[in-house]
């Protein structure tokens, strides 16, 4: 797929090595509101489950957004006790806006979350970020709808869940098989470049981020797990569903206008094997050509369909001619996008009038072919125009391919060497404003307000400010050896 350069590209993929001594790998985010009665016990039985299964470094992040209970409290006094424990204030609600602040500050390679009252075994957690420290995925998703998941939960529950995967996969060509398990991982260079696309702050945050990255092309990780549902969940179903369709119409027609910026994440991998050279064969030949003879079948049927219609009140070349014209501004479009990978508004107009010009030269080859049908035949049958207007489309057709390529979406050669962006460096930070110490003084901060696409403040002060600046190399972590049988009596299995 070619796109224009932009300063939005990734990097490729590589290891995570080990970071230094108080720089973690994996910064798990836990969101919550009003949970006076359930923070402390799960920051617990996560925190010692990390200590004990997790080879690399971690932090614990508790995401207080706008609690009026003794939440904040409570975070804070976890943080005190724990040094892997934080503890971050906003006074604004909504899930979303809680994530993307948090993890646009972290300098932790690895992001994640997870719901608070740990419906999902922990078991799973080393899976889940396990092929992003790898390398080999950009974000990782817990599936509950997956053959070997265990699930326990309620009719209603499970009917609701179903519903709405399926409404993501007829409306959205969603291919992942569980938006709203909450239980997410993300690579952090990936979430600088795509959270900026993000726009819903509450329950929708994570299904628009999945789609999104399916659709930029980027690898999406599925780990079944064990979930047992909460009966106390203080989630609104009703509401909750709502605010879901409507944000699944938003993005739909976001997707459908091409008023999304994708091209931000332009080929995502950086190392993508397809974009190696191949001897003998023009850079991108292949699939081009694949995606440009789909799009001429589908368009030669559209075409034939047109024509049998517009016949039935018309001469032949006048359908012909009509036919042509309306099959060939929707065949420009769909090769624009689909066989050159050519997105967003600019040149769409250039383009169709190329398309045009190629228009008139299909119109020229096919209308010869009826004018010497009709010479050679006073009344041909309609089934003999038909053959006659396939030999000549499958012509102009061969025609189209090579002047589209050489002439409306000709590759671009840059004259300078194509570099690849380096790995996000923010500015640097500074600490948030805060309250006096004390072990029972929550840190406090309203949501910052910042330009999507900038740098934001680090949540967690200027101690490991020099480690943003980081490259990471292929350098490996030393792995101790975790004990196979080692199980936490705690984890609801």
């Amino acid at each position: 797929m070619r796109t224009e350069p932009s300063p939005g590209n990734l990097p490729a993929r590589e290891h995570l090595p080990a970071g230094n001594a108080g720089t973690p790998v994996l910064d798990v985010v836990i969101p919550v509101y009003n949970e006076e009665k359930d923070l402390r016990p799960c920051v617990l039985r996560l925190h010692e489950h990390l200590s004990r299964t997790f080879p690399y470094a971690f932090r614990i992040t508790v995401a207080d957004n706008a609690s009026t209970d003794t939440t904040p409290l409570v975070a804070a006094r976890l943080a005190a006790e724990l040094p892997e424990v934080r503890s971050f204030r906003l006074e604004q609600k909504g899930r979303g806006r809680a994530l993307r602040t948090v993890w646009s500050a972290s300098d932790a390679p690895v992001l994640a979350y997870m719901d608070v009252d740990l419906s999902t075994d922990l078991n799973a957690l080393l899976p889940l970020v396990a092929p992003l420290i790898s390398g080999h995925s950009d974000l990782a998703i817990g599936s509950r709808l997956a053959r070997s998941s265990r699930v326990v939960r309620g009719a209603k529950r499970e009917f609701i869940s179903r519903t709405y995967n399926l409404i993501l996969r007829g409306s959205l060509q969603a291919r992942f098989s569980d938006a709203q398990c909450g239980f997410k991982a993300i690579r952090r260079d990936v979430a600088q470049v795509l959270l900026p696309l993000v726009e819903d702050t509450g329950w929708f945050f994570d299904t628009e981020m999945l789609v999104l990255a399916e659709r930029a092309g980027l690898r999406i990780h599925e780990v079944p797990v064990d979930w047992v549902d909460d009966p106390d969940s203080t989630v609104h179903i009703v509401k909750t569903a709502t605010d879901d369709l409507k944000g699944v119409w938003r993005v739909g027609r976001a997707l459908a206008t091409g008023s999304l910026a994708l091209d931000r994440l332009a080929r995502p991998f950086g190392d993508d094997p397809r974009d190696r050279e191949i001897s003998g064969v023009p850079k991108g030949l292949a699939r081009q050509l694949v995606g440009f003879c789909v799009v001429g079948a589908l368009s030669t049927l559209f075409y034939l369909v047109l024509y049998s219609g517009f016949r039935t009140f018309s001469g032949s070349q006048i359908a012909n001619a009509l036919a042509l014209l309306v099959s060939a501004v929707a065949n420009t479009a769909a090769n624009r996008r689909l066989t050159f990978g050519v997105r967003g508004k600019g040149g769409a107009v250039r383009h169709q009038a190329q398309g045009l010009v190629v228009f008139g030269i299909g119109l020229a080859l096919t209308s010869g072919s009826l004018a010497a049908l009709n010479a050679a035949t006073t009344e041909p049958a309609h089934a003999t125009e038909l053959a006659v207007l396939i030999v000549a489309n499958l012509a102009a057709t061969v025609l189209r391919f090579l002047l589209f390529r050489a002439w409306v979406f000709p590759d671009r050669h840059d004259t300078s060497p194509s570099t690849v962006v380096a790995p996000h460096t923010p500015a640097a930070p500074t600490m948030p404003p805060t309250v006096p110490a004390g072990p029972a003084s929550p840190v406090h901060a309203t949501a910052p307000q910042f330009p999507y696409g900038r740098s934001t403040q680090s949540l967690y002060g200027t101690a490991n400010a020099p480690h943003d600046h980081q490259t990471w190399g292929d350098a490996t972590m030393q792995m101790q050896p975790v004990r196979p049988n080692d199980h936490d009596p705690r984890d609801a299995r």
